[in-house]
């Protein structure tokens, strides 16, 4: 409306309802303007999600947004950044700069590959890991890694689609990537599936679950589960009682951080509900964003 508006290529994906939920709504399965921005804050929150959108739908009537507007990557916290710039290859998957006290970073999944962004994301510290959380996000991480001469992690269960990574996480136990951070493999939206935990503090959760605005909790995609929604639950069963965090920070859904205490509960319930999960067939409409 008014100056801005979503063009045709828009796949409601919900990236921008995240960065802009007062700006954006979904509309008829898609993304749509519901209205002009109000003083500096939300003009920064419609920015925002015009430079994460992965098909680069959200434009204002001269089709060109300001480029000095970017601000990308944008700090969520003192420890965690959102790269923006979503990638179409990696489904419009959220990625992440977790930083390290060292002053180095390592980066989980991958925006879209520019030359000109990865020196941008290196500027908040050496990127020393690309941490893929499944084969659906692993487009560009070895661009990435090798950009930044870093390691590229991937489980065992999808390194089809990274063959060439350096590091292969096997099993189901928990694995060191460096001080503080780990891999717990989760099996279930792809045979391979991740999460990233750091400093008892953040879950880089990839598509296992997510923060629903829609139910106000965490929530699975059951409706784009690849692999197993049976597994699913058996993962978050066996790993729910032994994760501690405060932010979920994932591929697709929404971020959220509350106490770690209410969000092991959280957590906890959230595996009994997948426990009476069925399968059922793939419906990307379906997901209550």
């Amino acid at each position: 409306m008014d100056d801005w508006y979503v063009d045709d290529r828009c796949t409601n994906c919900d990236v921008a309802r995240q960065f802009a939920p007062d700006l954006i709504g979904e509309v008829d399965g898609r993304s749509e303007i519901l209205r002009p921005p109000l003083g500096p804050g939300e003009n920064r929150s419609l920015h925002a999600a015009v430079f994460a959108c992965p098909t680069r739908s959200i434009r204002p009537a001269s089709g060109h947004a300001d480029q000095a507007l970017d601000p990308f990557p944008m700090a969520l916290d003192d420890g965690v950044l959102i790269c923006g710039h979503n990638s179409r290859h990696t489904a419009g998957a959220n990625s992440y700069l977790l930083l390290r006290p060292d002053g180095t970073a390592m980066m989980i999944d991958t925006p879209r590959w520019n030359r000109e962004l990865a020196d941008r994301y290196a500027a908040s510290g050496r990127v020393t890991d690309v941490l893929l959380t499944h084969r659906d996000h692993a487009a560009h991480g070895r661009r990435y890694a090798d950009q930044y001469g870093a390691s590229l992690w991937i489980h065992e269960g999808d390194l089809d689609a990274a063959p060439d990574a350096d590091q292969v996480i096997r099993g189901l136990d928990p694995v060191r990537i460096a001080d503080g951070v780990t891999a717990q493999p989760l099996p279930g939206h792809t045979r391979g599936s991740v999460l990233y935990l750091a400093d008892d503090r953040y879950c880089f959760s990839g598509d296992s679950f997510y923060w629903s605005r829609a139910d106000g909790d965490l929530a699975v995609a059951d409706s784009v589960t690849w692999y197993s929604i049976e597994e699913q639950a058996a993962s978050l069963t066996r790993t729910a009682p032994d994760l501690r965090f405060e932010w979920v920070l994932p591929g697709h859904g929404d971020r959220h951080r509350l106490p770690a205490d209410e969000m092991s509960q959280r957590l906890r319930a959230l595996a009994r509900r997948t426990s009476q999960l069925r399968p059922r067939p793939v419906d990307f409409t379906a997901v209550r964003w």
